[in-house]
């Protein structure tokens, strides 16, 4: 019998219920799985950042730990956490991620903002510059880095996507390294960011990374909120060097009713939902991982402590 914990709150666990009994189910596995078990019982804990449990001590059979989140910038770093830890990676969450990124590109590219917020009877004529002449840069190729800069560049923008150690790919343009990102950011008119929150990674963007940038470029963040400097955003979007930042990420979440980017009229505030764990799609990731685990074979994506995701 496998004992699977869902540590989460208990909305949380009426919207997965159905579907991971289903997903283990189907993979014929002798397991309970609930919200409450005793702790010397539990070999598997599935685990949501937004409600979980922070001290894994009384886990003394656990084997392995689920996120339910792509990032685990808030586990990670956990002491009493020894057994081995998994990030969600799954198709409905990097579809959605797709979407949002694709569609906000899209929105800057066609300026799609002059139309929606001037409906005043004037009949004003512009054309905007084809995807080609519009450079993206995406800093953080992992799968959704990787499945956006496909879809962007299928659309026929020049991508280049940046990550901190050399990647190779032969059908996108890939950098690396601080010149690799000094470059990527010079040359870039939209600048995506799906990196997780590491200790290299906070405050990546800041003053003056975002010099780099071309005047007039603009920013869209669905990776982490700590990836920012605020105040150095907002300068620059003040200043009119960057023209706009769309931003799905905050440092504190939900973002406070006085931050200042609320009231921004260059920035666009999306509550977290860029990529969001989809039940029906994550608890098939979970089954399969949980029955790989117990036939002995090596875990899907398994966290690196060392890097932080």
């Amino acid at each position: 019998m496998v004992h699977i914990l869902f540590s989460s709150n208990a909305p949380r666990w009426a919207e997965y219920r159905q579907s991971l009994i289903e997903a283990l189910a189907a993979y014929e596995l002798d397991f309970t799985v609930h919200l409450e078990i005793d702790p010397a019982q539990v070999d598997y804990i599935i685990y949501d950042p937004a409600g979980g449990i922070i001290d894994f001590s009384p886990y003394v059979k656990c084997q392995a730990v689920l996120c339910l989140w792509a990032g685990v910038d808030s586990i990670v770093g956990n002491s009493t956490l020894h057994a081995p830890l998994t990030r969600m990676v799954d198709a409905g969450l990097t579809q959605g991620m797709v979407e949002w990124v694709v569609g906000h590109s899209l929105r800057h590219q066609l300026r799609m903002d002059c139309d929606i917020l001037r409906q005043d009877g004037a009949w004003v004529h512009r054309v905007t510059p084809l995807a080609a002449e519009r450079p993206v840069t995406i800093l953080g190729m992992g799968t959704s880095g990787y499945a956006c800069a496909t879809a962007l560049s299928g659309l026929g923008f020049a991508v280049t996507g940046w990550s901190r150690t050399l990647k190779r790919d032969r059908s996108l343009r890939l950098l690396h390294g601080e010149d690799g990102l000094n470059t990527a950011l010079r040359q870039a008119q939209i600048v995506i960011l799906l990196l997780p929150a590491t200790p290299f990674t906070r405050r990546l963007i800041n003053a003056s990374r975002l010099a780099y940038l071309p005047q007039g470029a603009v920013l869209l963040n669905a990776g982490r909120g700590e990836l920012i400097d605020d105040i150095a955003l907002i300068a620059s979007l003040n200043s009119g060097h960057l023209c706009h930042a769309t931003l799905d990420v905050f440092a504190s979440e939900p973002l406070p009713s006085t931050h200042p980017f609320w009231a921004h009229p260059r920035v666009t505030v999306t509550p977290h939902i860029a990529s969001t764990t989809r039940p029906s799609t994550a608890a098939r990731v979970l089954a399969e991982n949980i029955w790989r685990h117990t036939i002995r074979q090596p875990l899907l994506h398994l966290v690196d402590r060392n890097n932080g995701y």
